[in-house]
């Protein structure tokens, strides 16, 4: 039986991370931007990426996973090109987050923590996205905010990705200056 091949960071990513290095104060300091290009790499990060890392960055596999589960940006498993997470906290479960949810549901036919059979969208149901006064709230991908949800708003989002016009093009000039964490 071959084994898979184990991961290692592509050209483009070893160059970005050792400029990220040259950036940072500490190892540590550059963990949060190097998750990010593996991610968008790979889509999500893999038991391998995350170990992989971790020996890169002379830190514990333990403590990769601890600050990557921590984040809702980062994917530690399998999703959609677009993950739309929307929150049901207080302040937007009583301003209609479930019908939401609900209807996302039944547009994109999936149920919660599910992929649509092409790959495009998961959805998830998450905590508090600290957005109350403009509830409810949805999140593409850790990124895009999208606040004071009505279904037609939520029909125009879905309708944009469907046509990749959110794929965030200033995301590689945030990355190469650092800004996104």
């Amino acid at each position: 039986m071959a084994s898979e091949k184990k991961y290692e960071f592509s050209p483009e990513v070893e160059k970005r991370f050792q400029w990220l290095l040259t950036r940072y104060p500490t190892k540590d300091a550059v963990l949060l931007p190097i998750l990010h290009l593996v991610q968008d790499e790979n889509k999500w990060l893999t038991p391998d990426s995350i170990e992989y890392v971790a020996k890169r960055m002379d830190l514990s596999p333990a403590r990769v996973r601890e600050v990557a589960s921590f984040y809702t940006m980062f994917r530690l498993n399998q999703k959609g090109q677009y993950v739309l997470q929307v929150c049901h906290n207080i302040s937007c479960y009583l301003r209609g987050s479930d019908g939401v949810i609900e209807h996302i549901k039944k547009r994109l036919n999936i149920k919660e923590n599910e992929i649509t059979p092409d790959g495009k969208f998961s959805l998830e149901r998450v905590e508090c996205l600290a957005s109350c006064g403009t509830a409810p709230v949805l999140q593409v991908n850790g990124w895009d905010y999208h606040e004071e949800l009505t279904i037609e708003k939520v029909d125009r989002i879905i309708d944009d990705l469907l046509k990749d016009k959110n794929a965030y093009p200033d995301y590689e000039k945030r990355i190469s200056e650092g800004s996104v964490a």
